[in-house]
């Protein structure tokens, strides 16, 4: 499920504040050592990387094409970022959650995502809210929160563009909603 937020918030801080709970995740799925534990904050993580990355790839990334002079060389720098991310975490999904190795990856995995974070933060968030008016990006906070609420909760590699989000996005999302009931950690 998406991170509650502040409904006064826009959409950069929407996200920003997902990207302070995705680094969270990565530590407490790091530094607990009952399997239990860490898978079901693996599936919280797993999921919020998910949903979080499809709306911006749906929603943000073809905004910053659009409004910024040089969006689409940050956005598709973005994109490689993403899937290689999506890669890396379809990985780990198999992979025992007590294992070193889980460890080991996951730790590569978070290394990525906190830069990736960091580049989006810096080079296309910080610019689009100095390009868009309060009420756009108030809007666009609300679009976002609904494309999370649609997307498929597993990484799927290659499913990086508005386009095929959209078009592989929704059965993708029903089938990972379907694993995610059968396979939800128990607690």
């Amino acid at each position: 499920m998406a991170t509650t937020i502040d409904s006064t918030t826009d959409a950069i801080d929407f996200l920003i504040h997902q990207h302070d709970r995705i680094r969270q995740l990565f530590i407490e799925t790091a530094d607990t050592s009952d399997p239990v534990e860490r898978e079901s904050k693996f599936f919280e993580l797993r999921r919020l990387l998910a949903v979080h990355e499809t709306a911006e790839e749906e929603i943000i990334h073809p905004r910053a094409r659009r409004e910024l002079g040089d969006g689409g060389a940050i956005v598709d720098a973005r994109l490689e970022e993403e899937n290689k991310a999506k890669k890396q975490l379809a990985e780990l999904e198999s992979l025992s959650i007590s294992s070193m190795e889980f460890q080991v990856k996951l730790a590569k995995l978070r290394e990525a995502v906190l830069a990736h974070a960091d580049h989006e933060e810096r080079e296309e968030f910080n610019r689009l809210r100095a390009e868009l008016d309060d009420e756009t990006l108030q809007r666009l906070r609300r679009t976002v929160e609904l494309a999370e609420t649609m997307a498929p909760t597993r990484p799927h590699p290659g499913v990086e563009s508005a386009t095929a989000n959209v078009l592989v996005g929704p059965f993708a999302a029903m089938m990972d909603r379907a694993k995610d009931m059968i396979g939800k950690p128990k607690q």
